[in-house]
């Protein structure tokens, strides 16, 4: 085969394949697709055009357009050489099977070295292109349905109503919290572990105008330092040995237009801690690898349960980042300084239990009182979870001194002997003895599984009951 053959070839097989692919096109698409001759006859017709007309493709082949489509423009448009896109095209009456008057046409000549040798049709049908658009408005309501409910639910679930407390160092932080929600300004939320410095963030973003916004959320101690930038800034492809293919978006830009919390914010490094600053600063973030600049609208509410003062004097923690971010302060109090809201949790978390399992437990009056004078080193969340494990425990629809944890009792029986000037082995001997005997009745006299419990062996246990003179109501000590 000469060059010239071979040439000819690979044209033709390029001509084929186009062609292939451009029925394709018009086999597959909803709008009516028209081509004419110079000379105005039709050379090709789509299915959905026929479909249209109600007529066979091999009637309508080789007709002059006007015989078909009586009002065409396409003659004009092969004289003109015109272009004409998503023009309105009034029907010929009879025209439409479906009765419309309208439908929506592309129309254009084509040329070869300024000669006209074909005019194109593109007809979208109005009852289509009606259906299209319903379709698309009702995905649109119920994204905006949805997007309403969600905003609606989060609201309700994150506001400052659904908050608990009603002491007076709750309510003064409560009200600084509330005129936050009217501004952009950067809150450093400080408190010890488990007082509800997440709770206010969400308070806060959910009330602001930034609510239909992301809150994206940051554990700054749970990311290793040298993850943390691309964690924050994002990185593009290729920045990194194991960077993913398309690079990856940071919580910067996943926030923007809405609100970052970032919790833990003592545990920084300094490193990261300049960076930050500058994003502060500047509004603007640099991927990791980018290089460029990339501006975002974000609104920073940090947390710490560290005294940041402290550790600016430690060196640990940047004074001019420090001032940035504490811009609204709120110190949110210690559980063990809201004693008149231990009760309102107490009952909270048993009403939340208790309506997700269907069950009506409640609390003995001597619980309340155990646990109002306890410190509280975990603060809300060490409350709720003795509360989830005393319903666990409790057998009589109510939550009694047994059921409390045995570190609480210890608490409490240290504070009487104290009260008391008890001598201390005599306040360890009662301690240990109502232990054993509260272990006894919750494991149903059953010795083998209250040693379990204890964490001591069954002779062991058996020493103790005899030592105390513990009556077990002739139940078998073997069991």
């Amino acid at each position: 085969m000469s060059k010239k053959e071979k040439s000819e070839k690979e044209i033709f097989i390029k001509l084929k394949r186009d062609k292939l692919v451009f029925d394709k096109i018009l086999e597959i698409s909803e709008d009516g697709f028209l081509i004419v001759d110079e000379e105005g006859n039709i050379i090709n017709i789509n299915n959905a055009y026929c479909n249209y007309l109600g007529m066979k493709k091999e009637d309508i082949l080789g007709k002059f357009v006007r015989e078909i489509i009586k009002n065409s423009k396409l003659p004009e448009i092969l004289i003109n050489k015109k272009t004409e896109v998503s023009v309105l095209h009034k029907l010929a009456e009879g025209q439409s099977p479906t009765k419309e008057k309208y439908v929506v046409v592309s129309r254009a000549c084509v040329e070869d070295e300024n000669k006209a040798i074909a005019a194109v049709g593109q007809v979208k049908f109005t009852g289509h292109t009606m259906k299209l658009a319903n379709e698309l408005k009702e995905m649109d309501d119920e994204l905006q349905y949805y997007k309403k409910e969600l905003k609606r639910i989060s609201g309700n679930k994150y506001s400052f109503n659904n908050m608990v407390g009603k002491s007076d160092k709750f309510l003064r932080v409560k009200k600084i919290a509330e005129k936050a929600t009217k501004n952009d300004f950067t809150v450093l939320i400080t408190g010890e572990t488990g007082t509800g410095k997440e709770v206010f963030a969400n308070a806060i973003h959910y009330s602001s105008r930034r609510s239909d916004k992301p809150l994206i959320r940051v554990n700054c101690a749970a990311i290793p330092s040298e993850l943390l930038e691309s964690e924050l800034f994002g990185y593009i492809e290729g920045a990194f040995t194991g960077a993913k293919r398309g690079g990856k978006k940071g919580k910067f830009e996943l926030a923007n237009g809405g609100t970052i919390f970032l919790d833990e914010i003592g545990d920084m490094s300094l490193n990261m801690q300049a960076k930050l600053l500058r994003v502060l600063q500047e509004k603007e973030i640099e991927k990791v690898g980018s290089g460029r600049n990339m501006p975002v609208d974000v609104r920073i509410i940090a947390a710490t349960n560290k005294n940041l003062l402290q550790e600016i004097e430690k060196k640990n923690f940047r004074a001019d980042l420090y001032y940035r971010l504490n811009v609204i302060r709120l110190d949110i109090p210690p559980l063990r300084e809201r004693q008149d809201d231990i009760a309102i949790f107490i009952h909270y978390f048993l009403d939340e239990l208790n309506e997700k399992y269907e069950t009506n437990i409640t609390t003995a009056p001597s619980v309340e009182k155990v646990l109002t004078r306890y410190h509280w080193p975990g603060n809300i969340r060490e409350l709720k979870n003795v509360i989830y494990n005393a319903y666990n425990m409790t057998e009589n629809n109510e939550i009694t001194d047994f059921n409390l944890p045995l570190y609480i009792y210890y608490r409490r029986k240290i504070s009487q002997g104290s009260a008391e000037s008890k001598n201390l082995n005599i306040l360890l001997h009662e301690i240990e003895k109502e232990v054993i005997l509260n272990t006894l009745k919750r494991n149903k006299y059953n010795c083998i599984l209250a040693a379990k419990d204890l964490g001591i062996h069954r002779s062991t246990l058996y020493k103790k009951i005899n030592k105390f003179k513990i009556e077990i109501n002739n139940i078998d000590k073997q069991q």
